[in-house]
C-alpha cells in the first residue's frame, strides 16, 4: 500500500510558480536592505565609546592623573567638541547619500539592476570595514574617518531605488500598502541587527562593531548577484496590475479607464489571460519601454508634496537613528551596549508602524491622509517622551516603542507604498520605468532632511536635549502640513464616493 504524498509536498504543489518567485523577491531585497541598515547603524552605538567619561573606567595606567576623565577616549573624540565632530561624521555621509541619490536613480533605470545593487553591496562592505579597520591601524586622523564616511555615503545610494523598483516590478497596487508595510520593515530589522552586533563588540574591541556588519552586506551583495530576477517576464511569470479598480469602473464594466488598465509594457503583445489575483498571464519577452527623466518624474502628481513631507519625517527619524544611543546614555544613565540594546526599541516600534500605516492605506486608499494623522500623533508624544520618558524603564520602554511607530510609519509608507504607487502613476500610461527616478528624488529629498536632523541635533544639543526635542516636533509638524492639499483631495473624494452611495440606494 502506497502512502499518501506528503502534507508539506502537497503545500508546495499548491503555490504556483509566481508565487514563489514573488516570494523570493520579496525575501531577497528584505535581506539586501536590512543589511544596508545593519552597516549604517554602527556609528550610532560606537558614539558613547569613543567618548565616555573614563573616571569609573578600570585599567588607568599609572601616568595618568586620577583627574583625567578622558584618558580612555579615542582621539580625536577625546575633546570637548566631540558632539561637532561626531555631526561632521554623520553629516559626511548623510550630504553625501543625500546629493548621490538623486542620481543614483536617474543609473538605476538605466543599468540592470543585479549588476547595480550586487556591486553598490560590495563596495558598501568594503568602506563599512575600512571604517573599524582604523581601529586595528590605530589612525586618529579625523579626516580618515569623514572621508570613509562620504564615500560610503555615495555608494550606499544604490540601495533604495533598486529594491524599491524591483518591488515595484512584482508587486501590484491592490495589496501594496500592506504588503510593503511589512516589506519595510527590513529598516527597523536591520537598525535592530545592526545594534546589537555592533553592541557585542562596542567595548571590546569597536572596530569589529564595523568589520562584522560589513563582511554581512558584502557577502549578501554577492547572492544578489546570483539570484536577483529584475522583472516578472525575464522568468516568465505574470505582470502584475499595477492600478486598481475603482467604484465606477464596478458599477460600469463596459467603459474603459485608464486606472483600471494592467501594466503591458509597449511592444509586449499581450495575448495572455487576467487571472484571479489581478496578475497577467504573459510569458513572452517584452521590450521594455524608455526611462523617464527626471523632470518629467518631478511632474507626477504628488511627487513634489511627498518628497518634501519626507524631507522633515526623515529628519526627526534619522535624528533618533543618529542620536538616540547617546540620549539614552546621558539621560538614562546607562552604559553604551545597553543603551544601544534600549534604542532598538523604537525599531521595534518602527515595524508595528509601517504595517499599521499599510493596513490602514490600503483599506481606505488614503496614503496622505495615515500620514497626516500619525504625524499629528507623533508631536505630543515626543513632547511627553522628553519630560517623562527618563523617569522607570518601564515608561522609557512604552514611549519608545509608541514613538518608534508614529514616527517610522509614516516615513515607511512614504518610502515604499507611496514611491511604487507614483512610480506607476496613471499619468505615465503604462511605463512603469518611472520607479527607480520617483523613489530616488523622494528618499533623495528626504535625505536632505536626514542630513540635517544630526547636524541640527549636534548643533543645539549642548543647549540642552529639550532644544532637540523641540526641533523634531516642528519638523513633524511641518511635514503634516505638506500633506494638506493631498488630504483634502482624498476626503474629497471620499465624501463624493459617499454621494453616489446614497444616491443609488435612493434611486
Amino acid at each position: 500500500m502506497r502512502s499518501s504524498l506528503a502534507p508539506g509536498i502537497r503545500l508546495l504543489r499548491s503555490v504556483s510558480t509566481d508565487g514563489w518567485y514573488r516570494g523570493l523577491i520579496l525575501v531577497l531585497t528584505f535581506l539586501f536592505y536590512a543589511a544596508f541598515h545593519l552597516s549604517r547603524k554602527p556609528i550610532s552605538i560606537v558614539k558613547s565609546q569613543l567618548h565616555m567619561n573614563c573616571s569609573n573606567v578600570p585599567g588607568r595606567p599609572g601616568n595618568i592623573s586620577v583627574n583625567d576623565t578622558t584618558w580612555c577616549d579615542w582621539a580625536p573624540f577625546e575633546n570637548s567638541n566631540y558632539k561637532e565632530l561626531f555631526g561632521a561624521l554623520d553629516n559626511a555621509f548623510l550630504v553625501a547619500y543625500a546629493i548621490g541619490m538623486f542620481v543614483s536613480g536617474v543609473f538605476g533605470e538605466r543599468l540592470p539592476l543585479r549588476y547595480y545593487l550586487s556591486c553598490g553591496m560590495g563596495l558598501s562592505g568594503l568602506f563599512t570595514a575600512l571604517f573599524g579597520l582604523g581601529y586595528y591601524w590605530n589612525i586618529h586622523s579625523i579626516w580618515y574617518y569623514v572621508i570613509i564616511q562620504i564615500i560610503n555615503g555615495l555608494v550606499q545610494t544604490t540601495g533604495w531605488p533598486s529594491v524599491v523598483a524591483c518591488m515595484g516590478n512584482w508587486y501590484g497596487k491592490g495589496r501594496r500598502g500592506v504588503i510593503m508595510g511589512f516589506w519595510n520593515s527590513h529598516t527597523s530589522v536591520g537598525n535592530i541587527l545592526g545594534s546589537l552586533i555592533a553592541g557585542a563588540f562596542v567595548s571590546k574591541a569597536w572596530g569589529l562593531s564595523f568589520i562584522v556588519p560589513g563582511v554581512i552586506i558584502a557577502a549578501l551583495g554577492v547572492v544578489c548577484f546570483f539570484f536577483l530576477v529584475e522583472y516578472p517576464n525575464d522568468v516568465g511569470c505574470s505582470l502584475p496590475r499595477q492600478h486598481v479598480n475603482t467604484e465606477e469602473d464596478l458599477e460600469n464594466p463596459q467603459m474603459p479607464n485608464s486606472s483600471t488598465e494592467e501594466f503591458f509594457p509597449p511592444g509586449s503583445n499581450h495575448t495572455g489571460e487576467n487571472r484571479v489575483d489581478g496578475s497577467v498571464n504573459d510569458a513572452s519577452p517584452v521590450e521594455h519601454p524608455e526611462a523617464i527623466s527626471f523632470i518629467g518624474a518631478l511632474r507626477i502628481p504628488g511627487v513634489v508634496e511627498f518628497a518634501l513631507c519626507l524631507l522633515f519625517a526623515k529628519l526627526v527619524s534619522y535624528t533618533f537613528l543618529y542620536w538616540l544611543p547617546l540620549y539614552i546614555a546621558n539621560v538614562g544613565h546607562f552604559d553604551a551596549k545597553q543603551a544601544g540594546d534600549m534604542s532598538t526599541l523604537f525599531d521595534a516600534g518602527g515595524i508595528a508602524g509601517g504595517i499599521v500605516a499599510g493596513l490602514v492605506s490600503d483599506y481606505s486608499n488614503g496614503r496622505a491622509t495615515t500620514c497626516a494623522v500619525m504625524l499629528i500623533l507623533a508631536a505630543p508624544m515626543l513632547f511627553l517622551y522628553n519630560h517623562f520618558g527618563s523617569t522607570g524603564v518601564s515608561t522609557t520602554i512604552a514611549f519608545l516603542v509608541v514613538c518608534g511607530a508614529l514616527v517610522n510609519g509614516p516615513y515607511a509608507l512614504i518610502t515604499t507604498a507611496v514611491s511604487a504607487d507614483l512610480g506607476t502613476h496613471e499619468s505615465l500610461h503604462g511605463n512603469a520605468r518611472a520607479l527607480s527616478t520617483v523613489a530616488a528624488i523622494i528618499d533623495g529629498t528626504g535625505s536632505i532632511g536626514a542630513a540635517l536632523g544630526p547636524l541640527l541635533a549636534g548643533v543645539i544639543s549642548p543647549t540642552g536635549w529639550s532644544s532637540v526635542f523641540y526641533m523634531l516636533i516642528v519638523a513633524d509638524i511641518c511635514a503634516c502640513l505638506l500633506l494638506s492639499r493631498l488630504v483634502y483631495k482624498e476626503m474629497s473624494g471620499w465624501c463624493g464616493s459617499l454621494t453616489k452611495r446614497r444616491g443609488f440606494k435612493e434611486v
